[in-house]
């Protein structure tokens, strides 16, 4: 496994992982708190509508900001009974309900605006005070921003990055609210409201992306096209893999799970077909970084059409039925359990017998010819079996 995928691994379950993100969400949580009185008193006292609806997209910040950390307390908690894979997905939905807050303050804002710019009602020239608090809140959301979004690079985070762009996105609608209010400063007094719209449109947009992408993953979305054929070709350049179907991915957590079938030659050993299978998800999770783990199960055959086997009896059912049609054979007496191996191909049964060499005597080809035509004569009548193989140790 690479060194960078291994440290991903490690930053996503680590404690240093949840503490950072804690420690930039209280930092957030204390800037929005100070911009977002900030705000409201000097827009107020200001007559700035573009300052009062940036203060209330601040403020959905920081509610959002409590739901990251509720988040990331819930979130970063390992499996348990109730969750057997984890509790990524509380992080998923946390975005989710960020994007459709997001969204509702955009329309609240947009709507407050257009009515303004509608009505009747004298503009009143926003105070020189509003102006610099705008250009400070944008200074302020810039850093915020680059501080947050280093982090989620960092940890691999993906809520942290949603919460870094939304950061972004408060930063350019703080321009925008502070080229509004400097255009009032030059007789245009109807930008204050333009700019309220301005700002409204970005929330909106980010508040539908942001619950969006995280619909998408509730839903059990799965990677995009590019990035299956990734992971097949990834899969069919281990030799030992014939071919693979039944390929599927959903994201968890910002990662990705794959389910996968794969055929290899039907005749091998269990271990060596759990071996080669490890060797696919080790690949697959190392090539890519989007994979968090892979579930691989192993085929005999192409079963992706229909299952040749369903109706064959297992390994419980049919031995007491072996033996017993070949009871009258004394060297059956001398075959272990361990010693008889099942091969379920094509909807036949084809039993391997490994025997002794000591039931070989003085023609060791003729006896064991002899030996091969008792177990097959034998055998004849039991309906699933189609060939037996004999192999002396």
């Amino acid at each position: 496994m690479s060194t960078n995928h291994e440290q991903t691994l490690l930053d996503r379950s680590s404690p240093e992982r949840y503490l950072a993100s804690k420690r930039v969400t209280f930092i957030s949580i204390l800037s929005n708190l100070f911009l977002t009185v900030a705000q409201v008193i000097v827009g107020i006292i200001g007559h700035s509508q573009a300052l009062v609806a940036d203060a209330l997209h601040t403020l959905s910040d920081l509610i959002t900001d409590f739901m990251v950390l509720y988040a990331l307390y819930h979130g970063h908690k390992a499996a348990d009974e109730d969750h057997p894979y984890g509790h990524a997905r509380v992080e998923t939905a946390v975005s989710l309900i960020l994007g459709i807050m997001l969204f509702a303050v955009g329309a609240g804002i947009a709507v407050r605006a257009v009515y303004k710019l509608a009505s009747a009602e004298a503009f009143i020239m926003p105070s020189m005070a509003t102006l610099i608090t705008a250009i400070l809140t944008v200074a302020a959301k810039e850093a915020l921003y680059r501080y947050t979004m280093s982090t989620a690079k960092r940890y691999d985070s993906n809520m942290l990055r949603a919460n870094a762009w939304h950061h972004r996105s408060d930063a350019l609608s703080s321009l925008v609210v502070a080229a509004g209010i400097a255009g009032t400063q030059f007789g245009y007094m109807y930008l204050d409201s333009v700019a309220a719209i301005a700002v409204a449109l970005m929330v909106l947009k980010v508040g539908i992306e942001l619950a969006w992408a995280s619909l998408r993953e509730l839903i059990d979305t799965g990677l995009n096209a590019g990035q299956i054929r990734t992971i097949e070709k990834i899969i069919t350049d281990v030799p030992e893999v014939k071919s693979l179907h039944v390929l599927r991915t959903r994201l968890l957590g910002g990662k990705a799970l794959v389910d996968v079938h794969i055929q290899v030659e039907s005749h091998i050993s269990v271990s060596e077909g759990h071996h080669i299978s490890e060797a696919v998800r080790q690949r697959v999770i190392t090539d890519v970084d989007e994979v968090d783990d892979v579930m691989v199960h192993v085929d005999p055959e192409d079963d992706e059409m229909s299952a040749p086997n369903a109706h064959l009896p297992l390994r419980h059912t049919i031995l007491p039925v072996l033996r017993q049609a070949w009871a009258a054979i004394p060297a059956a007496a001398q075959l272990p359990d361990e010693d008889i191996t099942l091969h379920y191909v094509n909807g036949k049964l084809q039993v391997d017998l490994v025997l002794p060499l000591q039931l070989l005597e003085n023609q060791p080809r003729a006896d064991a010819q002899r030996l091969a035509e008792q177990f097959a004569q034998v055998v004849r009548s039991v309906t699933p079996v189609e060939q037996v193989v004999l192999y002396f140790h």
